[in-house]
């Protein structure tokens, strides 16, 4: 897919939009911050992964800082949450929601970044996952949580189904469009159900993980 398409900008500004409400809101419940904090830490957590992707990829510089619509969004993203983030009891469930969104649509549009500019498929994969959950580690690491990805049920390997989802997709010559679709589909789906069932990535043997 052309990174400059229409299709890649909606899909990673409404990745970017959903990852700074996510991660704003998540600021907000764990730690109080004024509005440069929450706004900071929305706006990482929407655009840390991208940032990861495009400098492993030398594509420099990243797109977060050659397209001012990125830092525009993922400020939005964070306002909204701090204007509107009050009663947090009601938030639990749209934050986890918003959380799978971004996971699901940073997953696909990193994965086609990296086919894009000559990754393989394997490579591809990993930077979809890459895209998808590194602005929320960085975000978990400032706040002093460990990182989602390593304590949680289903989140890195949502972000790894969606993404060869979109590879194997693009590889059998499936349209763009439909391609998307379909992997970021697969990654919501996949990790609402694991919220939803409470089910985990396996463990070692007898390995009990701590409560989150």
């Amino acid at each position: 897919m052309d990174t400059t398409s229409g299709i890649f900008l909606v899909l990673d500004l409404t990745g970017t939009f959903a990852f700074a409400l996510s991660g704003a809101l998540t600021a907000i419940k764990v730690v109080r911050l004024d509005i440069v904090g929450v706004v900071t830490l929305g706006m990482l957590t929407a655009l840390g992964g991208g940032v990861i992707r495009d400098v492993m990829l030398h594509a420099l510089p990243p797109a977060t800082f050659d397209d001012w619509r990125y830092l525009a969004v993922a400020a939005s993203g964070g306002l909204v949450a701090f204007l509107f983030g009050r009663g947090l009891d009601r938030w639990a469930m749209p934050i986890v929601v918003l959380d799978a969104a971004g996971l699901s649509l940073f997953a696909v549009s990193g994965a086609l970044k990296g086919l894009e500019l000559g990754a393989g498929s394997a490579q591809a994969v990993l930077l979809g996952a890459i895209t998808a959950v590194g602005g929320g580690t960085l975000r978990d690491v400032l706040i002093g949580r460990i990182p989602a990805v390593l304590t949680s049920g289903l989140y890195a390997i949502p972000a790894l189904a969606g993404a060869t989802v979109l590879v194997a997709a693009e590889g059998l010559g499936v349209p763009e469009l439909p391609a998307a679709v379909g992997g970021a589909v697969v990654c919501f789906v996949i990790r609402m159900l694991g919220v939803h069932y409470d089910i985990d990535a396996p463990g070692p043997p007898g390995f009990r993980p701590a409560a989150s």
